[in-house]
C-alpha cells in the first residue's frame, strides 16, 4: 500500500515532467519563429552576423551574355502603396524607357519584411536578370539576396548601408552627414533648446537608425541645451504607418509636456507627428523635421506645423540604382568617378565598410521658401 508521502513525491514528479514539457513546447515554437510576420516588424536576424562568399563580391562574374533588351532589373521595396516609393517608380520606369530594358517595381502591400522576403524569393524564381532591393530589415533578406547571386543575378540595394549580400548598395549621402543636416534644421527651429523626440519605422532599418544616431551625436556635441528624451535612440517606432506614427506621437506629446521637438526618419513620421501635434494644440511649441515628400507635405510646411523636410529624390535613387544594376550587366568598369544619369550622382564616390557603398551628393531641404517648386 502506497504512503501519502510517496503519493506526494510521485504527484510532483508528474509536476516536474508536465513544467518540462511545457517548457520544451514552448521553446521549440520559439525558435520556428525567426520572422514576426504578424506586426511586420522585421526579423530578429543580425545582418552583422551574417556571411558572404567572397567570389560572389566579384562583379566581372555577372556580366550577360544577352542583348539589353532582354534583361529584365526588378525593383523591390519596403512599401508598394507609400508615396515615396511610387515615386521612385517615375525614376525607375524612365530609366527602363531610356536603355530600352524591361524595368519591373514590386513592394509588400504594407512593409512586413516576411513578404518582401517572399516578393524577392519571386522574382530569383522568375530569373530576372538584376535585384535592386530596399530592405525593410537588411538581416532578413540575407540569405534569399545570397541564393540571388549564387543564381548569377546582380543584387544592389539601397538604404542598407550594413546588408553583406550586395555587390554594391547606393546612397545619396553618408548617413552621418544626413543626420547633421536633420539636427541642424531642428535646432534652428527649436532655438537650439529643449527636449526633443525621435522616430523611425523600425529599429532594424538600417539608414533610419544610422540617421538617429547622427542626430544624436551631432546635438551632444554641438546644442547643449537640447536633450533627447530619456537619451534612448528612437524615441518610438511607426511600422511605416501614418496612423501608428499618429499615435505614438501623441502619446510621447502625453507623456512628456515638456517636448518641443520631434524628427522622423520614415516618409510618414512627420505626418503622424503632425497630425498628434495640430490635434493637441501644440503647433506654436512643437517644432518637427523629417524626411517626408513635398505633395504629402506641403499643407503641414505651409501652415507652419512642420518646420522642414529633409531628403532626397526617390526618383533619382531609382534611376541610379538601376544604371549601377545595367553597367554591372553590361560589363562596364565600377570605379569612383562614374556617371549613373542623375544630378547629384553624376561623379560618385566609393566607400567601403560593411559592404561597398556607392554614394552621391543629392541632398534636399525643403521649407516654406522652396517646397512649392517640387511636385512628387
Amino acid at each position: 500500500m502506497k504512503t501519502k508521502k510517496s503519493k506526494e513525491g510521485m504527484f510532483m514528479s508528474k509536476k516536474i515532467l508536465a513544467m518540462v514539457l511545457l517548457f520544451a513546447i514552448l521553446f521549440n515554437m520559439a525558435g520556428c519563429s525567426a520572422v514576426d510576420t504578424g506586426s511586420g516588424n522585421g526579423s530578429n536576424i543580425n545582418s552583422s552576423k551574417a556571411t558572404v562568399k567572397e567570389d560572389l563580391l566579384n562583379e566581372t562574374k555577372y556580366k550577360s551574355n544577352k542583348a539589353p533588351s532582354d534583361w529584365t532589373i526588378a525593383v523591390v521595396v519596403k512599401d508598394g502603396t507609400s508615396d515615396w516609393f511610387k515615386r521612385m517608380q517615375v525614376g525607375v520606369d524612365e530609366f527602363g524607357k531610356a536603355k530600352t530594358v524591361n524595368v519591373i517595381q514590386k513592394g509588400p502591400a504594407n512593409a512586413d519584411a516576411a513578404s518582401q522576403v517572399q516578393l524577392v524569393e519571386d522574382m530569383v524564381n522568375q530569373g530576372v536578370d538584376a535585384l535592386c532591393v530596399i530592405p525593410i530589415d537588411p538581416g532578413a533578406l540575407e540569405s534569399v539576396l545570397q541564393k540571388a547571386m549564387e543564381k548569377g543575378i546582380v543584387v544592389v540595394s539601397h538604404e542598407a548601408s550594413d546588408l553583406k549580400n550586395t555587390l554594391y548598395d547606393v546612397e545619396a549621402f553618408t548617413a552621418e552627414d544626413f543626420g547633421n543636416t536633420m539636427m541642424q534644421e531642428l535646432a534652428k527651429a527649436m532655438g537650439e533648446s529643449g527636449q526633443y523626440a525621435q522616430m523611425v519605422a523600425y529599429t532594424t532599418s538600417t539608414t533610419h537608425m544610422e540617421y538617429s544616431k547622427a542626430e544624436y551625436a551631432y546635438q551632444k556635441e554641438n546644442y547643449k541645451n537640447m536633450s533627447l528624451i530619456n537619451d534612448t535612440v528612437p524615441s518610438a517606432e511607426s511600422a511605416e504607418k501614418v496612423n501608428t506614427a499618429y499615435e505614438k506621437a501623441k502619446e510621447l506629446l502625453k507623456a512628456n509636456p515638456e517636448l518641443k521637438g520631434f524628427t522622423g526618419a520614415a516618409s510618414v513620421d512627420i505626418l503622424g507627428e503632425a497630425q498628434a501635434t495640430e490635434e493637441l494644440g501644440l503647433t506654436d511649441k512643437v517644432s518637427i523635421v523629417g524626411v517626408g515628400t513635398p505633395n504629402a507635405t506641403r499643407d503641414y510646411i505651409n501652415s507652419g506645423t512642420i518646420s522642414a523636410v529633409c531628403l532626397w529624390d526617390p526618383a533619382a535613387a531609382g534611376y541610379a540604382m538601376c544604371n549601377l544594376a545595367y553597367m554591372i550587366l553590361a560589363g562596364e568598369e565600377i570605379k569612383e568617378g562614374i556617371n549613373l544619369g542623375q544630378k547629384g550622382y553624376e561623379s560618385v564616390t566609393i566607400q567601403k565598410g560593411s559592404n561597398r557603398c556607392i554614394l552621391g551628393n543629392a541632398p534636399l531641404i525643403l521649407t516654406k521658401d522652396n517646397i512649392n517648386d517640387y511636385d512628387f
